[in-house]
């Protein structure tokens, strides 16, 4: 009887378990950053090693991450986020766009990097990951090995927002600080707090509490799987170069830039995207170039808020308005825009939808 009892206990548990529902798949895609850094001792916050410990280590030293997800750790690269690469870039999104195609079951992306340049990389995947499924960058201010490190709370919220239903469809993601941000909108607004990332006039997406992820609004902006631009066959970008704006410049940085190969430049202008007589002399003489040669023109801004606008004087010029993008994004958004187009006018569509 003690026998049957035994059997029949297991088989009830046998049945239990395979019951429970499957948890859902998250890749976690590492490439460096603060979040992987280690440091002398316990206070060192500042004179620490980025990307010295790999994705696998991250994610074990959160446990609480595998009580909710299935999650199968990559290391793409291991650095400091200011050497991160185009070719880092374009790997990221194909082995993410191979990922959904392969494993139609994955829910949702992780990637871990620093901050220096997280929303850089956060704006590239929004535009080139065709799916509607979660991506979402995190990172943190303060190394592994630092008194309260922020970057396991960081890595488990960003799981945890990568496997919210409510992630579908909202564009890549940027969780730090119990904070979800959009990528287009989102920039660095400090050199060391924990709350550095902002969407300064924009606004927060939603945050990330104990009982659940809550959104509140999403972007109107094209992304992810509306996107038309397609990485696929590319293992490199077009060249283009950001000139900032300041009183008296240096002009003749704009035919440097075109004489280094340059098919874009985007100026951080001042105010409304503006320029001196003296750039704009220089522009003149770019306007009166052979189409063919023309490098593609962008207006952003050096302020940090506000669209920049079309004015008659610079559409003249055939420079294109930045809309709310700041210079590094408008980099991204024209380097991508070049693998597909030279026509202004398709540029300018562009930058009025993405």
């Amino acid at each position: 009887m003690r026998t049957l009892a035994a059997l029949a206990l297991a088989l009830l548990t046998a049945i239990g378990a395979s019951a429970q529902p499957a948890k859902p798949i998250v890749y976690v895609l590492s490439t460096g950053g603060t979040i992987a850094g280690s440091g002398s001792s316990s206070t060192d916050l500042s004179n620490y090693k980025p990307g010295a410990i790999l994705g696998e280590q991250l994610v074990k030293a959160v446990p609480q991450i595998s009580q909710i997800a299935d999650v199968r750790v990559e290391q793409i690269v291991n650095v400091n986020s200011s050497d991160i690469t185009i070719e880092n870039w374009l790997t990221l999104a194909k082995r993410i766009n191979a990922i959904i195609k392969d494993t139609p079951a994955v829910s949702g992306f992780v990637i871990t990097s620093g901050t220096n340049t997280l929303e850089e990389t956060a704006y590239f995947l929004n535009l080139t990951v065709r799916s509607d499924k979660p991506v979402v960058l995190v990172g943190a201010m303060r190394p592994a090995t630092a008194i309260s490190a922020d970057g396991p709370l960081n890595l488990l919220n960003a799981v945890r927002t990568a496997i919210a239903p409510d992630s579908r469809g909202k564009g890549t993601l940027i969780v730090l600080n119990d904070e979800i941000n959009a990528a287009r909108d989102t920039t660095k607004t400090n050199t060391l707090r924990v709350e550095t990332f902002r969407a300064p006039e924009l606004g927060i997406l939603g945050y990330i509490d104990e009982d659940r992820v809550s959104y509140y609004r999403s972007t109107t902006k094209r992304h992810t799987a509306a996107s038309e631009f397609d990485v696929t066959s590319l293992t490199t970008l077009p060249k283009v170069s950001i000139l900032y704006s300041y009183i008296d410049p240096d002009a003749s940085l704009i035919q440097a830039a075109l004489k280094s190969g340059a098919k874009g430049i985007v100026f951080a202008g001042t105010g409304n995207g503006a320029l001196s007589v003296s750039e704009e002399t220089v522009l003149k003489e770019i306007a009166a170039m052979p189409a063919a040669s023309k490098p593609a023109l962008v207006r952003s801004s050096r302020v940090g808020n506000g669209r920049v606008i079309a004015t008659a004087e610079y559409d003249a010029l055939g420079v294109i308005p930045g809309d709310t993008l700041n210079p590094q994004k408008a980099r991204i958004l024209l380097m991508l825009a070049l693998t597909k187009t030279s026509d202004p006018k398709e540029l300018r569509r562009i930058f009025s939808e993405y």
